[in-house]
């Protein structure tokens, strides 16, 4: 019946599983996916962590519509476009204070290794070439270019790849289930893991060490909260070795954690952030990298027509793309979505946490509107209990996302209570049927 499906090979995709049974989406709109059937879907995890907004959202629509009439690529270096000033303006608008530069990329994984590489340029512009090394964290995700996957910490994405970039460490993740498992919002234990900075230190000299990166939120590893204190943690440590700090907000920033920015809601700025996803609803790819106006102003020296920075993307900035961001922070602006989870978290919360006593339910975590629940293993067939509660929920028509045996939610800012009982209630009766 698919014959035609033969020649996709798909992203992070079981492929031959899917082709046998396959799980098409045909159009969107609010809250919901419908398929090639016509069946609706509850969308219980914004397509991809990125539809913040919802489905077809109006201004969002006739924006790219207006701009593919009106302008539909500008060159990226030497030139630029309206929409690129006027979009970069209202994210330092939105940003933490201080942090007033955006440079424009494709996506999460293009903004990470843009981020790296302004950490490493900005010590040697300052005199300070022997910072070479980057710091990681186990179980992060930094999407999957070869600086992403070198600096991030889960094993699938690694292990396949040979050695990866070189003068890269990892400091230990925050998982701890035996103090912190079914903790609501942030856990009480496990400040003490940024200590583990210190002892890459002392491994490898502070005056080695360019940046460390870390997830505000883990997301991809299955929803990892940060400990209480602990980012504060981080970022005191990285000031007193001159090291720069470097925040993955791919996820958490728009909205997602109850501030426009996870940066925000965990009360700790970095030097360095990383978004993309949420910044157009996921409409059109885009990425950028925020920075500190001091990262930025070392860079701005010496004659005036020589390029300061030497990296940059043919679609950098696309007014497609901006245009389609512009009508996405409109819609959040217009509806208050960039601060709606702090207010439905609560709710969320207590839905999520009530599954705790479910067949299998080992951990259930949560902040603002991210969620994940841990399931136990079947023995000898890790990701399987989790991959058929996935099914069983698309079966009954809500799209969830599984991540190694855990089911992790991140529905679209204009949830209701209703959409979230439905969600958990679906969740509850697939927990019950699995093996």
């Amino acid at each position: 019946m698919y014959k035609e499906l033969d020649a996709y090979w798909m992203p992070f995709t079981a492929n031959r599983q899917f082709k046998k049974a396959p799980r098409m989406l045909a159009r969107s709109a609010g809250m919901h996916y419908w398929d090639d059937k016509g069946r609706q879907i509850l969308d219980a995890v914004a397509g991809l962590w990125c539809v913040n907004a919802g489905h077809a959202r109006p201004r969002i629509v006739q924006a790219i519509q207006d701009q593919a009439a009106e302008l539909d690529f500008a060159p990226s270096f030497q030139m630029a476009h309206p929409k690129a000033f006027e979009l970069a303006d209202r994210i330092a608008k939105l940003a933490p204070e201080g942090m007033n530069k955006v440079f424009f990329t494709n996506s999460g994984s293009e903004a990470v290794e843009t981020a790296l590489k302004m950490a490493i340029a900005y010590h040697r512009a300052r005199g300070d070439g022997s910072r070479t090394r980057l710091i990681g964290r186990e179980r992060g995700y930094h999407g999957v270019n070869f600086g992403g996957i070198s600096v991030g910490g889960i094993v699938s994405n690694r292990k396949m790849f040979g050695t990866l970039l070189a003068g890269v460490d990892h400091i230990r993740h925050t998982h701890d289930p035996a103090r912190n498992a079914f903790s609501v919002g942030q856990p009480a234990h496990g400040a003490e893991f940024a200590e583990d900075l210190e002892r890459l230190v002392a491994l490898h000299d502070a005056s080695t060490i360019a940046a460390v990166i870390v997830e505000p939120v883990a997301g991809s590893t299955g929803v990892l909260i940060p400990p209480q204190g602990y980012l504060q943690r981080l970022r005191e440590i990285c000031d007193k070795h001159g090291i720069l700090l470097i925040f993955d907000e791919v996820i958490t920033g728009f909205g997602r954690t109850g501030q426009p920015f996870g940066a925000q809601t965990f009360g700790v700025t970095p030097d360095l952030m990383t978004v993309a996803k949420g910044i157009t609803n996921g409409c059109v790819p885009m990425g950028a990298v925020i920075a500190r106006d001091k990262i930025h102003d070392v860079f701005m020296t010496g004659p005036e027509h020589l390029i300061e920075f030497f990296h940059g993307y043919t679609y950098s900035a696309h007014p497609l793309a901006c245009a389609a961001a512009l009508g996405t922070l409109d819609t959040y602006a217009e509806e208050g979505l960039l601060t709606r989870a702090g207010d439905l978290g609560p709710y969320f919360a207590q839905a999520i946490h009530s599954l705790r006593e479910e067949p299998n339910v080992i951990d259930v975590r949560n902040i603002g509107l991210v969620g994940g629940i841990e399931l136990q293993p079947l023995p000898g067939q890790p990701t399987k209990r989790a991959f058929d509660v996935f099914l069983d929920c698309y079966d009954k028509g809500v799209m969830i996302r599984t991540t190694g045996d855990i089911i992790a939610l991140s529905p679209p800012l204009i949830v209701e209570q209703s959409h979230i009982d439905h969600i958990v209630e679906t969740i509850r009766q697939a927990l019950r049927r699995a093996a």
